[in-house]
């Protein structure tokens, strides 16, 4: 059974049957079927398809928006901001893919080419916090390369998880070929086992993860994991503080901090510490907790009273072990899953709030003497997904993010995902990447062709 509950009410909305075995086997045959003649389909034809998904979504915004708010609570604005962008992703993937799939003769091998086929069908086991762009960063690409899909989404997120499959519908998806079905979770290694799906992306969890990475590697099939995150935000002695602070604000609590690439340790040069604290706390209190159909509203509830009731957890561990609590540090009373903007000072690396990930609106603060002591304790960690690193010596920069330990570093920016850069981890963040023409390909058999003239 799966249900919708609304985490700014606690009430249950609508309940929802898991797909039967039957369902499941069904759409497995169906999406093997139909993948095989797709994959012969002109690349233009492919994506134009997925063109035409990105305005139905476009189309839809209000509706889907909406949803996304309902199941997750995600503020509204925001939620209208993941469809946008979405749809801006298909776009982009529409243009482009017939050059990053483009043959490339190798000009040191005469007679020699490589080539990009479509794997098959991919499983696609999809998290909450992004219920729409996450699917479809995977989405678009895959399908353009030819491959099909079955989508096993958040058990949280089941109305925006069947709303994909009508989205595909009226976009023109060949009836089939990608089916977003309501799997429980322990049907998910069988789906991994079965000779019918080629691949495998996930992004959630590190823990789960890991878990369907041995069930993946035990069946000899290709996995794309995008998995949790610690991300470091450097602010260094050159730095523009203000500008560093105003940042700091948006790329800690954007979806009430509910995501992987949500910067969540402040490493900050003592010199300018106290006030790149003052400015970064009087940032926090400007944001506007309330319910999150609300426009105003910059943070709504936690998806799931266990993802509050672990954030407070962490809070007062760290507290208890020497942090400086500078604002928030709470859950709000009533209803629904609210906690408060939290400012944690003086964290040490010891404590709970640097060593795992806090997935809610908490900003753990870490002061350093220097810059090497900075980059050496951005590294401290068991994460490597994004880094922020603000300093306006942008020669030495240059030189610092080598020795940064991540998948990406923005340099006095938010780190952001772009559906033209490559997107992904290392270490305990996963591997693989997503989004760029390199996402494009990870789910593509890159054959190398060799033809001799013949005689």
């Amino acid at each position: 059974m799966f249900r919708t509950l609304n985490p700014a009410t606690e009430s249950v909305v609508a309940t929802f049957d898991a797909a039967s075995p039957a369902r499941i086997e069904q759409a497995l045959d169906d999406a093997v079927a139909i993948q095989r003649p797709w994959s012969q389909v002109p690349i233009a034809q492919r994506a134009a398809v997925v063109a035409r998904i990105g305005e139905v979504l476009l189309r839809r915004k209000e509706t889907l928006s909406q949803l996304i708010t309902l199941e997750m609570g995600k503020p509204i604005v925001e939620a209208e901001a993941e469809i946008e962008k979405s749809a801006a992703t298909c776009g982009f993937y529409a243009a482009n893919a017939a050059q990053f799939l483009a043959d490339e003769p190798v000009a040191s091998a005469t007679g020699s080419q490589i080539v990009y086929d479509p794997l098959g069908v991919v499983l696609a086991v999809m998290p909450w916090n992004y219920p729409i762009w996450q699917f479809i960063r995977f989405a678009a690409p895959a399908l353009c390369a030819g491959n099909g899909i079955i989508l096993k989404h958040a058990g949280n997120v089941p109305q925006c998880a069947l709303a994909i499959n009508s989205v595909f519908a009226d976009a023109g998806v060949p009836p089939g070929l990608a089916a977003s079905l309501l799997i429980q979770p322990e049907n998910v290694a069988a789906l991994i086992s079965d000779s019918r799906i080629a691949a495998v992306t996930l992004t959630g969890s590190t823990a789960v993860g890991k878990l369907v990475a041995s069930q993946a590697g035990a069946a000899m099939k290709k996995q794309v994991l995008e998995l949790g995150g610690s991300d470091p935000f450097i602010v260094l002695a050159d730095a523009d503080v203000e500008r560093a602070a105003q940042a700091a604000v948006k790329a800690r609590f954007s979806n009430t901090g509910q995501s992987c690439i949500s910067s969540k340790r402040f490493i900050v040069d003592a010199a300018v510490a106290d006030r790149f604290v003052e400015l970064f706390c009087a940032g926090v209190a400007q944001l506007k907790v309330g319910a999150p159909t609300d426009r105003s509203v910059t943070i709504g509830p936690l998806a799931r009273a266990n993802l509050r009731d672990e954030l407070h957890r962490q809070v007062e561990l760290s507290v208890a072990a020497g942090a400086v609590l500078k604002t928030g540090g709470q859950p709000l009373p009533g209803q629904g899953f609210f906690y408060a903007p939290t400012v944690l000072d003086h964290v040490t690396p010891d404590m709970v709030a640097a060593r795992e990930e806090t997935f809610g609106p908490v900003a753990a603060v870490m002061r350093v003497k220097d810059t090497d002591a900075a980059i050496a304790l951005a590294n401290d960690t068991e994460f490597g997904l994004g880094a922020a690193l603000w300093t306006t010596d942008l020669t030495r920069a240059q030189q610092l993010v080598r020795k940064i330990e991540a998948g990406a570093v923005f340099v006095n920016s938010v780190v952001a995902s772009d559906a033209r850069l490559p997107f992904g981890g290392i270490k305990q963040s996963g591997y693989g990447r997503e989004l760029g023409a390199v996402g494009m390909r990870e789910f593509t058999n890159i054959k190398t062709v060799w033809i001799n003239p013949a005689r």
